[in-house]
């Protein structure tokens, strides 16, 4: 056998030079018509999440109007309901629409990606033959004690045992390899590559068992790569806190709520050295849904941004664990085997984690529900006056060619601002409602390693990365479920999570600062990542101890230009979420909130608005 002298990345899996067997992620997606064997979304890497094409069709409508789309192939199906939108809120919709109606009733959704769960997305990397499982976007139930009933009974029928997370997490691997919360430092920002066993901030806060800074704060400054004023600076942050404020108790809750942290850390405490001023931007990454320069005092304490100390992020009764191997796509694959039978074989959601989901069952004529990928929806519109009883039209989207169909009831379960754009003759006060709605840009990365000795021998469990694309790199939850067991040894494959909250130009409004770094994020390829990554765990990790040719088998990028749920101004929202006609509106967005039990709640109120 040859030497292989070179190796590169195609489509995000490593492959040798030469090689003529391509990944899955490289395979051409075939119409459910004509489904290729090996058509399984979940194996694919490279670009994924708001994947390349995804979103062209719903940017054409939005950004241009565009309203011809050639000859539409009108279909003879007729559906009772019609869900726009694949996502957990999308999947609960149809789940609801059974209960209500039955389960002769006969349903489709279409999702615009080339697989189903929205941002609750199932990644998987195969490494040296060995399966990883992780998730690339929704994490966890959380806080699934405080679920309404609805939700729970959802749960319970679609197979989820909650209690059984309480055993499949690991909460000792973290203190067994003694993991914990630290700091890497980049040259390019900071003048040097450097780690440093401190978090800075609270946000390693939410991974149940990982140990806490094994620096006290004032090592941990005098270690920071900072000038000695910005190490200064620095512990005055963290030693500062609410106390700082000269604010009566009486007023204090109504000061915080209405002054910007940037103010409190440049006024109150006089920073003002740039690198400081970076890791304190950069300290609440999604918890916080952006920057901390346009936060409030309240948001950023909420968000455990620099300077605020550490506290416990979920209560006793809620513990941070209900994390599926795949994370919410564990939820998603549950809804769909519930809607389809056949998809998949598992009696109940744990049995469902190694299941390999055969995607031809997904729309097939014979099936109630049917569930079509690839299909981006460009208009919905009443046949005749929305207070009739006529059917709605819906036009769709895919491979390029117009189809069309129409259903008694739709609910349109995806992105709310793009509902105006192609729901015509939506109430003018209601459209100008939506329009307001918004989302701020995310960014999951996951990382298939052959080995995790480096994060092992540096001690990390989750490094903030104040001067990275990526703010938090971390090792994937420890969890074994339905015969699949997590990484136990630094010796075994594993994957890390890299997670990346893009901001716009210091300064400038929230929604800018969204767009800006949106438009940025979706015009990077693949191999701009990917160059990203190489350097970012190459300097973090020592040399000896890590090589990226080597030691990364696989790269998954999942982009959401529209991630977590920013809502709008004053009764924007509940203004924005009334039905019209027979089009009833679901997703987080209409709560707003962002998390899934919130996405089948406003479900089952699209599906209840439906009569």
């Amino acid at each position: 056998m040859s030497e292989i002298t070179r190796r590169d990345f195609i489509n995000g899996t490593l492959v040798a030079a030469g090689t003529s067997v391509l990944p899955i992620g490289a395979i051409g997606q075939a119409t459910m018509a004509s489904l290729d064997p090996l058509y399984y979304p979940p194996a694919r890497t490279g670009l994924r999440g708001s994947h390349p094409g995804s979103n062209d069709h719903a940017h054409n409508r939005a950004w241009t109007g565009r309203s011809d789309w050639g000859r539409t192939n009108i279909l003879t199906e007729t559906y009772d309901l019609v869900v726009v939108g694949g996502g957990l809120s999308g999947l609960a919709a149809a789940y609801f629409y059974q209960q209500k109606h039955g389960t002769s009733k006969k349903i489709l959704i279409l999702d615009n990606h080339d697989d189903f769960g929205g941002h609750a997305k199932r990644n998987e990397h195969t490494i040296d033959g060995v399966t990883r499982i992780s998730y690339g976007g929704s994490q966890s139930i959380v806080e699934p004690k405080h679920a309404d009933q609805i939700v729970l009974s959802l749960l319970q029928d679609i197979g989820v045992d909650l209690s059984r997370f309480e055993t499949a997490y690991d909460t000792g691997f973290f203190k067994r390899h003694d993991l914990g919360g630290a700091t890497y430092f980049n040259e390019e920002v900071f003048g040097e590559d450097k780690v440093v066993q401190h978090p800075y901030c609270n946000y390693p806060n939410y991974v149940e068992g990982l140990q806490g800074a094994k620096l006290s704060n004032e090592e941990a400054a005098q270690q920071a790569p900072l000038s000695d004023k910005g190490k200064k600076q620095l512990l005055r942050v963290l030693n500062g806190g609410l106390h700082s404020l000269q604010v009566a108790e009486a007023e204090l809750h109504n000061y915080i709520e209405t002054h910007s942290y940037y103010d409190y850390l440049q006024n109150t405490l006089g920073v003002d050295d740039p690198g400081v001023l970076r890791m304190a931007r950069h300290s609440g990454l999604d918890w916080g849904s952006g920057g901390t320069d346009v936060m409030s005092i309240a948001a950023a304490k909420s968000c455990g941004a620099l300077g605020f100390a550490p506290v416990a992020v979920y209560d006793e009764d809620n513990p941070y664990i209900h994390h599926f191997p795949d994370g919410n796509a564990g939820v998603a694959r549950a809804l769909v085997k519930k809607l389809i039978p056949n998809v998949a074989k598992g009696s109940n959601a744990e049995e469902l984690v190694l299941a390999k989901f055969d995607y031809a069952e997904l729309d097939k004529s014979s099936s109630a529900v049917r569930l079509r990928l690839n299909s981006t929806v460009v208009n919905v519109e009443h046949a005749g006056n929305p207070n009739s009883s006529g059917d709605v039209v819906v036009n769709y989207i895919k491979d390029n060619k117009s189809y069309q169909v129409s259903a008694k009831g739709v609910v349109m379960a995806c992105y709310n601002m793009i509902v105006p754009h192609i729901v015509a003759g939506l109430p003018e006060k209601q459209s100008a409602a939506l329009k307001l709605q918004g989302k701020s840009p995310l960014q999951y990365t996951t990382v298939a390693l052959r080995n995790w000795r480096a994060m092992k021998e540096l001690g990390i469990g989750l490094a903030m990365s104040p001067g990275n694309m990526h703010q938090a790199v971390l090792m994937d939850f420890p969890v074994s479920m339905g015969g699949y067991e997590y990484t136990k040894s630094p010796d075994e494959p594993c994957v890390i999570q890299m997670i990346s909250c893009p901001y716009g130009k210091i300064g400038t409004p929230r929604p800018e600062q969204f767009r800006d770094a949106r438009y940025r994020m979706l015009s990077l390829q693949f191999e701009d990542y990917e160059q990203e990554i190489r350097r970012h765990l190459s300097g973090m990790f020592p040399s000896g101890l890590f090589e990226f040719d080597k030691d990364v088998a696989g790269i998954s990028v999942n982009r959401w230009a529209h991630g977590y749920t920013i809502g709008g101004p004053g009764d924007s929202t509940r203004i924005g979420r009334q039905p019209f006609g027979r089009i009833t509106i679901a997703n987080c967005d209409s709560a707003p909130s962002a998390d899934a039990k919130t996405a089948m709640m406003m479900a089952h109120r699209a599906v209840d608005e439906l009569g």
